[in-house]
């Protein structure tokens, strides 16, 4: 929600700040002078606060290129699953979940939230603890708030540390975290530590890097203010009948799961799926190639922390995988095979929206609105309308537009 002055704060973004790479020294230093002023005219943090993180704040290029560069966005799904799900951390999952069984039980009845849920989370944020991230976070905040991508979002998060420190909960030297400012074991960004940290060891301090009572129930306390629904499960892997028609899957197609159970989906052992009152929508992360995945309202819950499908399937399959849950049924297609560079991709969103197919800004990206594109697209030419970029969908695409870029690609 916007907040009083927000579209000022934009457009003097827009206009005086116009970067889409790291700024110069001394327009960094303009900048930080802006951000200052922002913070105590617009979110009324205090002067002390505010020069007690800004003294040490130093210019971090490399996070803006790690903004651009975000396995979520640019590795395929059997490249990101296969680095996350695999035997070693579902291994230390099942290990830690018996390890921290009666702090999970409590969590549990405190918030609802399964136990694999929350070790799941904590293996994909730090691999449960083993690396917080390196970079001082105010820096990194800082010099992400004076790009322009995200410059408001970032505003943001930096407004909440100089908030963490002037409420006692941090000292500056203790905010070191991820290149996006992220913090501790389940990686919470400021402004989620404002709104959900839980003092839960009765310490009478939050705690998120050396507690993990602390942070383990400020992860369950998020995900339960995010709307998880107790006693249901995230979704599950499912297998499509013959002659499914791929045009019915998505994100954003949700249906009834009794009507897809009309339709001959079934579990991945060939039972039907249960009749529960509730909705579901049929994912494809690679295409018609790969495995499908009838996801639930809880798997929303879990976009809310990070909005990636592959994160959300990959914490969900992981939280199966440390509950006893076997390997996919349906094996992952070959990586090389997906393969699509950044810049491939943007001159693919831009074929699409020369033929009317509304991808959005072209980003390098393989978002809902792209794969939404490539899904009409594939279902007006009679390819397999699953919205994948395969190789038959590139060969169609080449044929409709005369951009040189698009017949370049391999």
């Amino acid at each position: 929600m916007f907040k009083p002055n927000t579209w000022l704060w934009i457009a003097f973004f827009a206009t005086a700040l116009p970067w889409s790479e790291p700024v110069g020294a001394e327009s960094f230093a303009e900048c930080l002078e802006t951000l200052k002023q922002h913070l105590i005219t617009t979110d009324h943090v205090e002067r002390k606060s505010i020069d007690a993180v800004f003294e040490h704040i130093e210019q971090l290029p490399r996070v803006v290129a790690a903004d651009r560069k975000q396995a979520e966005f640019i590795e395929t799904f059997t490249a990101y699953y296969n680095k996350r799900v695999n035997p070693a951390r579902v291994h230390k999952g099942r290990e830690l979940l018996d390890v921290h069984r009666n702090l999970l039980s409590r969590i549990k009845d405190r918030t609802g939230i399964p136990p694999q849920y929350l070790v799941s989370l904590w293996g994909l944020e730090t691999n449960f603890g083993q690396y917080f991230g390196n970079l001082p976070i105010p820096s990194a905040l800082a010099t992400l708030a004076c790009d322009r991508r995200r410059s408001q979002f970032f505003t943001n998060e930096l407004s909440a540390v100089v908030s963490l420190v002037g409420q006692g909960h941090m000292q500056v030297e203790q905010l070191v975290g991820s290149w996006a400012g992220a913090m501790g074991h389940m990686q919470f960004m400021p402004t989620t530590f404002l709104a959900h940290a839980v003092d839960a060891d009765a310490d009478g301090r939050i705690d998120l890097y050396g507690s993990i009572a602390d942070a383990l129930t400020s992860g369950a306390t998020y995900l339960a203010n995010a709307g998880w629904q107790s006693g249901f499960r995230w979704g599950r892997e499912v297998l499509l009948p013959d002659g499914f028609d791929y045009a019915t899957t998505g994100q954003q197609a949700p249906r009834p799961l009794t009507a897809w159970r009309q339709m001959g989906i079934t579990d991945t052992a060939g039972n039907a799926l249960p009749g529960l009152d509730l909705n579901a929508a049929i994912v494809l992360p690679s295409g018609w190639l790969g495995p499908a995945f009838a996801v639930y309202d809880n798997y929303n819950v879990i976009m809310h922390w990070n909005r990636s499908s592959h994160y959300a399937l990959s914490v969900g399959r992981l939280a199966d995988r440390i509950a006893g849950a076997g390997t996919l049924s349906r094996a992952l297609p070959a990586d090389e095979a997906l393969a699509i560079a950044p810049q491939d991709l943007k001159t693919i969103q831009t074929s699409l929206n020369a033929l009317g197919f509304d991808a959005g800004k072209p980003d390098g990206i393989l978002g809902s609105k792209t794969r939404r594109a490539l899904q009409q697209f594939e279902q007006q030419t009679g390819l397999v309308a699953d919205g994948y970029p395969d190789e038959n969908t590139l060969y169609r695409l080449k044929s409709e537009v005369s951009d040189p870029n698009m017949h370049n690609l391999q």
